[in-house]
């Protein structure tokens, strides 16, 4: 037996399988609420994922093949590549929904606040694995600039969403790598105290009215608690088994979810409108094989009520394009950690 066809044996099917499974879904879910529209645009959607999932999956593959221990070289010149595409988004970026995120070059337009968020978890878990002596105060502190520099430059464009994404990715690292919970602890409640003064003199209008219609819908159910509220309507209305596929008069097909974001944003009230509790169900299932991220309960979060409004795609389901590619190519280290698990380090 061949070492390639051994690795190809060896992989975790069931990662695999997940994934496609989810991605797969995710293009029949985009196709759903967007095949009514009339502008040519949403038309294509479906297709484009399509077209990105498949590239995604020989990226998957490839990452999957490799010896996830080229991380040790490979994650500083990642992380330094995302600092330079991010400072390059605030220069030359694409500007949309009032923040300056997508980065062109030449045919490619992706976000890299997406690549940042995994060199930058790279870099800590090196960073945590090389100097397992040192004081627990000096790693917080240098976890914390690797995380903040990223962070920063992200929310400059702006984009909260992205930016707290970085919250609980820090504090998992820290975790994992035994950082004692009484410092976790102190932090954390740091943090909580400054949360007021970050709402009052730094967050722009737009996005304290967001966290306004996350404590209270009914303040401004009109203007900013419009879009929660509606796919509370949407997700409630799917009842158990939902109204069906492509089911007609929906509050999506209607419009009372904003178009411009279903296929993204409020992709998982599509999917509880269509498919009801049970397919809902379903989906968390599958997050949980893969073991879900954060962009995952702060998606479906903030589509239910259970977090601010902060346009964060859903991993695999969501119209995202190069933010598939960033998906699966973390879930080709996972798999690749899992194909070369018996080998010597």
């Amino acid at each position: 037996m061949t070492p390639l066809l051994r690795k190809l044996l060896a992989m975790n099917w069931a990662i695999i399988l997940t994934m496609l499974a989810l991605a797969i879904f995710g293009v029949v879910a985009i196709y759903s609420c967007t095949y009514m529209r009339e502008a040519a645009a949403y038309h294509d959607m479906w297709r484009k994922q399509a077209g990105w999932i498949a590239f995604s999956s020989i990226i998957f593959v490839i990452v999957s093949l490799a010896d996830y221990r080229w991380v040790r070289w490979g994650a500083l010149p990642l992380y330094l590549a995302s600092l330079v595409f991010l400072v390059l988004t605030l220069i030359m970026g694409k500007k949309l929904d009032g923040a300056r995120s997508w980065l062109h070059i030449g045919p490619i337009q992706f976000q890299p606040a997406q690549l940042a968020v995994i060199s930058g978890i790279l870099i800590i878990a090196l960073f945590l694995s090389q100097f397992k002596p040192l004081h627990p105060m000096w790693k917080m502190l240098a976890c914390g600039m690797i995380a903040g520099a990223p962070a920063l430059l992200i929310l400059m464009q702006p984009d909260l969403g992205s930016t707290l994404v970085w919250g609980p990715v820090l504090f998992s690292m820290l975790f994992i790598g035994q950082i004692p919970k009484r410092y976790l602890i102190s932090v954390f409640l740091i943090i909580c105290t400054c949360l007021p003064l970050v709402y009052y003199f730094k967050l722009k209008p737009y996005q304290q009215a967001r966290i306004v219609a996350f404590v209270d819908p009914e303040i401004d159910s009109k203007g900013s608690a419009w879009a929660v509220n509606q796919t509370m309507l949407a997700i409630g209305s799917g009842g158990w088994a939902g109204k069906g596929f492509k089911a007609p008069n929906s509050q999506v097909e209607l419009g009372y979810v904003p178009q411009t974001t279903v296929p993204n944003d409020y992709i998982f009230a599509a999917i509880g409108e269509q498919w009801g509790f049970l397919g809902s169900t379903v989906l968390l299932v599958g997050f949980g094989i893969l073991v879900g991220t954060c962009h995952t309960f702060q998606n479906i979060g903030m589509c239910i009520s259970l977090m601010p409004v902060t346009g964060v795609p859903l991993p695999l389901i969501s119209y995202s394009g190069s933010f598939v590619c960033v998906i699966m190519f973390s879930l080709g280290l996972v798999n690749s950690v899992w194909v070369h698990r018996k080998e010597l380090p």
